[in-house]
Formats: C-alpha cells, sequence, structure tokens
C-alpha cells in the first residue's frame, strides 16, 4: 500500500475530511487532495506530523511493504524499542572499523599461539637440537600463555570502549529517519572489500593444508611436526582476513537487525548468555588436566580447535531448542 492510499484510509478511519486534516496539519485542503491523489508527497516535517496524529510510525507512512492491518502493532512495538540517532550509528560504526584491525590481531595471536610448542617439539624430534623435552614444552607454554594474555588483554579492553554501543547488539532498536540509508550507503562501499577479503581467507585456509600433505612425502615427524606450525601460521592471517572484514560487516547487521541481531535472535542470545562462560572454563580445565595429567604439552593443543567446532554445534542445537520452544508458546 503507497502513502497516497494510508493517508486516505487512515484520515476517514478517524472520522475526519480533507479540509480537517487539513486545519490539524496547518497546510491547505488542495495539499491534502494532491498527496492522497498522489500528484505530490508531503515533506518531512509532515510525515512526521501525521505519524503522531494517527498514531502509526513514520515507517508504516514511508514503507509500500507495510500493510494496513499492523501500524498499532508497528507502533507499539517500536515504543518498547530503544532509538537510534544519525551521530549513534556513525560513531558505532566508526569505532568498530577502527577496532576491526586490533580484534582481528587479537584473534590471530589466540591461533598463533601454539606455534612456538610446535616448532620447539618439531627440534626435540629431529635430535639434531640439543634441547630437552622439557625446556621445549616450558619455552612454548610460556610464548603461548603470553600471547593469549596479550590477546585477552587487548579484546577486553576494545569491549570497556564499546560499551556504550552495547545496547545495538543486545537490545531491540528502532533506527530514526535518515540512519538507514546511511547504513546502506556505507555497507554497499564496503560490499567489494567483503567479497575479497572473505574470498582472500578461504585461498589462505586451503593452502595452509599444503605444506603439511606435502610433508608426509618424506615420511619425516620432525618436519610434519613443523609443517602444523606452518599450516598455524597460514591459517592465523585468513582468520585475521575473516575476523576483521567481518566485524565491519557485523556493524551493519546489527543496525539493520538482521540475522543474529534480529529480535528473536537477540531474545534468544539473552538466554544464552550463561552458556560461552561455563563452556570455556571447562574446556580450560580439561585442558590443563591433560596436558598436566599425561605430560602431553605437544599434542593437547588439538583440543582448542575441538572445543571450538563442538561450541559451534552445541550452541547451535541449544539455539534451536530455544527457538522452538518460543514458537511453541506464542
Amino acid at each position: 500500500m503507497i502513502l497516497a492510499d494510508k493517508i486516505i484510509k487512515l484520515r476517514k478511519k478517524c472520522g475526519w475530511s480533507q479540509e480537517e486534516l487539513a486545519n490539524k496539519l496547518d497546510v491547505s485542503r488542495q495539499a491534502v487532495s494532491k498527496w492522497e491523489s498522489g500528484n505530490s508527497i508531503p515533506d518531512m516535517e509532515k510525515i512526521v506530523n501525521m505519524s503522531d496524529l494517527f498514531g502509526v510510525s513514520t515507517d508504516f507512512l514511508l514503507k509500500d511493504e507495510i500493510e494496513m492491518e499492523t501500524p498499532s502493532e508497528t507502533r507499539d512495538s517500536e515504543d518498547n524499542n530503544r532509538s537510534v540517532s544519525v551521530e549513534e550509528a556513525n560513531g558505532f560504526m566508526d569505532m568498530t572499523e577502527a577496532f576491526s584491525r586490533k580484534t582481528a590481531l587479537a584473534v590471530q595471536t589466540f591461533v598463533l599461539s601454539p606455534v612456538c610448542l610446535v616448532v620447539l617439539a618439531a627440534f626435540t624430534e629431529s635430535r639434531k637440537y640439543h634441547m630437552s623435552d622439557n625446556m621445549a614444552t616450558g619455552i612454548g607454554m610460556v610464548v603461548l600463555l603470553i600471547m593469549v594474555a596479550c590477546g585477552v588483554g587487548a579484546l577486553i579492553g576494545m569491549d570497556f570502549q564499546l560499551k556504550p554501543y552495547e545496547y545495538i547488539k543486545k537490545d531491540n532498536i528502532t533506527l530514526q529517519y535518515g540512519v538507514r540509508g546511511i547504513v546502506e550507503k556505507r555497507r554497499s562501499e564496503f560490499a567489494a572489500t567483503y567479497r575479497k577479503g572473505i574470498t582472500t581467507g578461504v585461498i589462505l585456509c586451503i593452502v595452509s593444508v599444503v605444506p603439511l600433505m606435502l610433508s608426509t612425502i618424506k615420511d619425516s615427524d620432525p618436519l610434519t611436526t613443523a609443517c602444523v606450525g606452518i599450516l598455524l601460521i597460514f591459517v592465523s592471517f585468513g582468520v585475521n582476513i575473516f575476523v576483521r572484514v567481518g566485524t565491519i560487516e557485523s556493524s551493519y547487521k546489527a543496525l539493520m537487525q538482521e540475522e543474529d541481531f534480529t529480535q528473536e535472535a537477540k531474545d534468544t542470545e539473552k538466554k544464552l548468555q550463561f552458556f560461552p562462560g561455563i563452556y570455556w572454563c571447562s574446556a580450560t580445565a580439561i585442558y590443563l588436566a591433560i596436558s598436566f595429567g599425561f605430560d602431553s604439552w605437544d599434542r593437547s593443543w588439538i583440543i582448542w580447535p575441538v572445543a571450538g567446532v563442538l561450541f559451534a554445534a552445541i550452541r547451535g542445537i541449544m539455539v534451536m531448542k530455544i527457538r522452538s520452544e518460543n514458537r511453541r508458546n506464542r
């Protein structure tokens, strides 16, 4: 339904003539007649005035796809949402973009953290270097923990700085007039960079396996172990790109309330907020227990990629269960 038809129906629903509506909006009757015939469009000030006068949202008046039966529901829903201004949206997008490289580097640090341990394990296996297993494990673990600590510290610092915009990702929001257009423009300008980033990241992850496959030809355990380190280095750069472009793209999705940022997804996320903390604390406990108990620091790192895959799988199952229960309760 177009704007002209909505004005007619809303006016008649209120029992007003064109002249009565014109008086309330401080315009001429001819202006209202032109709006209703589609020969002209009211300016934004008049749209806002009609929104207040009819008790509907500006989105309802401006968007053709929103039908007549839903205006009051739309308005009631938006009244409970937090409004996002142009300044807030730009501030959120600018800060997210500024932090995207730092976030990507922090995550890359996590992926790279076992590399030193893996490479030193390859040295001890080769027997060409005078380094004991205990020394190699000790040095590798120190480097691993320092790198993880630096990455966690960086993420916590950025999280604190992004705290003022946390509501955009967690609460249901309504974009003020003009915000959607700004977000769509910035998103379209970033689209080519996003596609290139995803493509490059996928290529790096695929290529990362090549050295490991080639090492099997020589059938050398030290070489194979060292190639695991090379694999992690390639993957880390792929992950860096994924996180960097994905972080920026997620800021657009958060403002547009798409995919993981729809109202349903946000409500589900609130019910799952306890899960990551419990899961990763348990994974850490298992990692330390196995590493210390079996003295297998050179191999126990495999727990982390396995834990990452399981986390996604378990969380996905929990999300489907919660959403299924929500639909049954409606």
